[in-house]
């Protein structure tokens, strides 16, 4: 197997022999099935170091490539995007589940942006953080999506990046439903996706077109029906 042939999700190391993988963890919401499996998998396979990613996921690193697919299996869990033009993760604060803080519930709203974006083909990689109150300890503004939580509902913001070109994100909208955070997201993500070009982050993209240009697009009313 050659390293263009590596199996999804697996990422050459520096010293090009040796592979990392970052599960699937919606939300860093990890199981108890989840934890015994890795834990089974880094004894089995000898994996020899096993990192917390600041995107709420567990990267196991330095396997050879002929042992990914066998660990995948034992793991019984999906490869996460981590090299590919796709949502990468969703990061999102415990909210009002466990935080005395919390003011909207993060967690199951995180899950559920998840699974509304994973596996969208995209121009480029892309992050989310949601946050359930304006702590904002999910780090929405650095995200190329990132939701807040307050009082009055949600307010949604585009564009960030906390790269090398570090970018805080434009506020779109405040204190609107779970619902209208849904259909504004896809409104954003479908004119993303028509007019960006290849490997174009939101935050590049936004730069390049104008955040008015951007907010008429996807703010705009829908049409009336005749």
């Amino acid at each position: 197997m050659t390293e263009n042939e590596a199996p999804k999700g697996a990422i050459l190391q520096r010293d090009k022999e040796t592979y990392a993988i970052v599960p699937r963890v919606p939300c860093g919401l990890l199981t108890r099935e989840m934890l015994k499996n890795i834990s089974l998998v880094v004894e089995k396979y000898d994996i020899p170091l096993i990192k917390m990613t600041s995107g709420h996921r567990i990267a196991l690193i330095g396997m050879k490539e002929d042992k990914i697919n066998d660990i995948y299996a034992d793991l019984n869990m999906e490869p996460g995007q981590a090299t590919e033009l796709c949502l990468h993760y969703v990061q999102a604060c415990p909210g009002t589940e466990v935080c005395k803080f919390g003011i909207q519930d993060s967690l199951q709203f995180g899950v559920k942006l998840e699974k509304l974006l994973a596996g969208r083909e995209l121009p480029a990689k892309l992050k989310v953080g949601v946050s359930g109150c304006p702590f904002s300890c999910a780090e929405g503004l650095v995200r190329d999506i990132g939701v807040m939580g307050k009082k009055k509902g949600w307010t949604l913001s585009f564009g960030g990046n906390s790269g090398r070109q570090a970018r805080i994100g434009d506020v779109l909208v405040e204190e609107i439903s779970e619902s209208e955070v849904i259909a504004l997201i896809q409104r954003c993500i479908d004119y993303y996706c028509q007019h960006a070009k290849k490997r174009e982050r939101t935050a590049r993209f936004i730069e390049r077109i104008g955040i008015e240009t951007f907010k008429e697009a996807v703010l705009a009313p829908p049409p009336s029906e005749a």
